[in-house]
């Protein structure tokens, strides 16, 4: 059998282009291109199958029975071409019928063939068909000869849609697997959330795949990897100044792969045989994926994934397909779905249609998480393979807090779904009822019930929930989404619109607590590579090591609060001088503008966060210096039990409600109420009805909490009678039962608390 070259594989386009651009019937059609391919290849039979109603019918060939034609009949799995589809792989067969899973057809007459190659024809990464040559002689078939096949079925994929030929075969190709599929992952953000599937970037469609110019579409791959080269250089050169770890490595491999002459010539390959440049770049970026599957090193799998992730980079700088579905708009409620998002690309979408987000990978500590989170986004994370479980337009129902989303449900899945969806939004409506009354308990004990704020755009959740104003505002969140280290100009707007909306509420301002885990990409935050990011160079410490960026800070909020009253926490003290110095700060900057004649609050107040430990030991010393103390339960509690928040295997470890958290907090309740220091809870256990319930019982007076916990918590509040919990909270601790939570859980029941 002759070799497939460049121009053979040449003239097999341009008479399928000629063929497919005629006035003949989709049939006859066909019946060309068989005839086509197998004289080009010197090919004995030539076959394509066609799914049609969810299986793979006999659609044309020579050498095979005519007969046979829309008789033969395989389903997806049966057979070699059932596995071919099934599989969305190529089978090279000396002897086809040694396979495991080769089917005897009779009415072929394939008895009379010994050698197989078969190659899936795909349409949007799904098998629509299979195209098969076979011999008489047993042989392999010569690499070059396969990578013919599959240039053909490229164009072949085209022309059939194109055709027709491929509507029933394309509603299969959308139906996925045709039913409901359970997709499980990392829980990152709770909540529910039901959409239809949304690709962050979606695919690039090839609607052209013969190149009329071959030296233009060469061209057209050479810009574009010489643009690829300087976005990946450019992300390189970011990288430089503080981000370390797997994403380092990420981008190392990519600029490898960007830079690989391998992986250019065979695109330049692919074009010499007829093809455009998108199809190229599809073709070798298929041909990749199937060897993706024959790898079992994992390692090597995820070095091959981030290959296909750049080739589809290169595929939409090709086809000039660079924007997002959020720049395109969302047309109805969404689910995105992506590999990753940034922050900044979060938060182009509507909120009011993105109902939840999916991610192939994510984790707990990601910036996009910490977005998501305050917009109320439920997110799920390391859903391996998600494109190829959900397609575009699928039906995807998320639940966030069980790490699960469901793609295509059945009407029944469907209805339990809403009716569990429709029992949180009648609570929801329930809350609201008593969003206007005080958060009293039912012996008159008074809990200041705040919610904590990153985006100017989160204030309206004063209104919203009742929230009496707010107790924290990340000012890190502006340093996350911004591409550059933002302006004390653009500070200065945020606080001062951020206060204007709030009115007369107060608002607590946490100074950026940046670096650990939370490194930029433009500010050298962690020059050396740190095993313990969260106990690391970070927050309060950064900033007074880099006293510019919170001189500039503080000079920001100082201006923005002229003529009313400003609130500043610095965050992670973990000792008293550490709050005396930055109080210090933000004194002489105030001292500056005064000076300058430029107005000023009417007063400030001083507070500082509680997370470190040690500092507990030093309250006596601390608590004289401040206006409020808040206490930040997240990292507390994770440096108290020196179990790693962000590793799901100490998940159970991490319980706010243990007896050592508890006797931590009133220990600290008790020395603020001496000193007649306004306490507060920040953090996600005060945003929990049972957590609350007992912070409540130990003395706090304060929580500060998302958005959607008020009302839960409002509502435990008022059912609560605040001294039989301090009773209660007392004798539990005094000698703790072995299950605590149950202990504090059956206390509430038996009181009739209202629990969420």
């Amino acid at each position: 059998m002759p070799t497939a070259s460049a121009s053979s594989a040449r003239e097999i386009l341009t008479g399928l282009h000629n063929v497919m651009a005629s006035k003949l019937g989709a049939q006859a059609k066909l019946n060309k291109v068989v005839k086509i391919i197998a004289e080009a290849m010197a090919s004995e039979v030539c076959s394509i199958y066609l799914l049609r109603d969810g299986v793979l019918e006999l659609f044309a060939t020579v050498g095979l029975n005519q007969a046979a034609v829309h008789v033969t009949k395989l389903a997806q799995g049966e057979g070699l071409v059932g596995t071919i589809a099934k599989d969305v792989a190529v089978l090279n067969l000396a002897e086809a019928a040694s396979h495991p899973e080769f089917a005897y057809r009779p009415e072929t007459g394939e008895e009379l063939y010994h050698s197989f190659a078969g190659v899936p024809i795909i349409r949007k990464e799904r098998a629509i068909g299979v195209l098969a040559v076979q011999h008489a002689d047993p042989r392999g078939y010569d690499e070059v000869e396969i990578e013919a096949l599959q240039t053909v079925a490229m164009v072949l994929s085209e022309l059939i849609a194109n055709a027709g030929l491929a509507d029933r075969a394309a509603a299969a190709e959308e139906d996925r697997d045709a039913g409901t599929t359970r997709i499980t992952g990392l829980k990152l953000v709770a909540g529910m959330g039901k959409g239809h599937a949304v690709y962050h970037q979606p695919r690039v469609l090839i609607e052209h795949t013969v190149a009329e110019d071959i030296e233009a579409e060469r061209h057209r791959v050479y810009s574009a990897f010489s643009k690829m080269r300087e976005q990946i250089d450019a992300m390189m050169g970011q990288a430089e100044f503080g981000t370390v770890g797997e994403h380092q490595e990420v981008l190392e491999t990519y600029k490898m792969f960007a830079y690989d002459e391998g992986w250019s010539r065979r695109i330049n390959e692919a074009i010499d045989s007829g093809l455009t440049a998108e199809a190229a770049i599809e073709r070798v970026r298929q041909r990749t994926a199937q060897r993706m599957r024959q790898i079992d090193d994992p390692l090597l799998q995820d070095r091959m994934h981030d290959l296909d992730d750049l080739a589809n980079r290169l595929l939409r700088i090709v086809s000039g397909q660079l924007g997002t579905a959020a720049q395109a708009g969302l047309p109805q409620d969404a689910v995105l779905i992506a590999r990753n998002l940034g922050p900044a690309e979060l938060l182009e979408y509507d909120r009011r249609k993105l109902k939840a987000v999916v991610l192939e990978e994510g984790s707990l500590t990601a910036h996009v998480v910490i977005v998501a989170r305050a917009m109320g986004v439920p997110m799920i994370g390391r859903v391996a393979n998600v494109r190829r479980l959900v397609g575009e337009g699928d039906l995807v129902l998320v639940d966030g807090t069980e790490a699960t989303a469901l793609a295509r449900p059945t009407p029944a899945i469907e209805e339990a779904f809403d009716t569990k969806l429709a029992a949180g939004q009648k609570r929801r409506a329930e809350y609201a009822a008593v969003k206007d009354k005080p958060s009293v308990t039912r012996d008159g004990v008074r809990v200041q019930l705040m919610v904590n704020a990153g985006l100017r755009d989160d204030v309206g959740a004063l209104a919203a929930t009742g929230a009496e104003g707010i107790g924290l505002f990340r000012t890190e969140f502006q340093f996350l989404v911004s591409a550059q280290l933002p302006k004390r100009e653009a500070q200065q707007r945020l606080y001062r619109s951020v206060l204007e909306a709030a009115g007369d509420k107060p608002v607590i301002f946490r100074t950026v607590d940046i670096g650990g885990d939370k490194s930029l990409p433009y500010l050298d935050t962690n020059p050396e590579p740190e095993e313990n990011p969260a106990m690391g160079w970070r927050a309060l410490r950064l900033a007074l090591d880099r006293d510019t960026l919170m001189k500039a800070q503080a000079r920001a909020l100082i201006e923005a609060a002229g003529g009313r009253e400003l609130q500043i926490m610095f965050p992670m003290v973990s000792e008293p001088w550490e709050f005396d110095a930055a109080r210090k700060i933000v004194e002489e900057q105030r001292a500056w503008l005064a000076e300058r004649k430029k107005p000023l609050p009417k007063r400030i107040l001083y507070g500082c966060m509680l997370e470190v430990p040690s500092l507990a030991e030093m309250l006596d010393v601390l608590l004289p210096k401040l206006d409020f103390l808040s206490v930040g339960t997240n990292d507390l509690t994770q440096f108290l039990f020196a179990a790693d928040r962000s590793n799901p295997r100490l998940a159970e470890r991490y319980d706010w409600l243990s007896p050592a958290i508890l006797r931590f907090l009133r220990r600290i309740a008790k020395a603020a109420d001496k000193h007649n220091v306004p306490l507060g809870v920040c953090g996600e256990m005060g945003g929990r009805t049972l957590e609350a319930m007992a912070l409540v019982g130990i003395g706090i007076r304060r929580l500060s909490i998302t958005p959607a916990g008020v009302g839960p918590v409002k509502a435990m509040i008022r059912s609560l009678d605040a001294g039989a919990a301090a009773r209660a909270m007392d004798r539990l601790l005094k000698d703790p039962p072995a299950d605590f939570r149950g202990a504090v859980a059956a206390w509430a029941e038996k009181h009739r608390v209202a629990m969420a």
